[in-house]
């Protein structure tokens, strides 16, 4: 599942697009991602206290890229 999965693709690359801080921080959340699906399956073997920090980071990374999303939005709307 991926974080913007029910915004229009457009909006997700004008969002992305309008500061390297939320490129940053969206292009880490899905490496993170990435790594986290990889451990799931036993391709990417990771201690448990990797394992914790990895999702500890991506949960951070996602309600920092939720609030910028929730600005941006509002900002759109006035």
């Amino acid at each position: 599942m991926t974080m913007f999965e029910n915004q229009q693709r457009d909006d997700v690359q004008n969002f992305i697009g309008t500061d390297k801080d939320i490129r940053r921080l969206y292009f880490r959340h899905q490496e993170l991602n990435d790594k986290l699906d990889n451990a799931g399956r036993g391709c990417l073997p990771l201690s448990d206290d990797e394992l914790v920090r990895l999702k500890h980071e991506k949960l951070q990374a996602k309600k920092q890229l939720q609030h910028r999303w929730e600005q941006w939005q509002a900002s759109r709307h006035h």
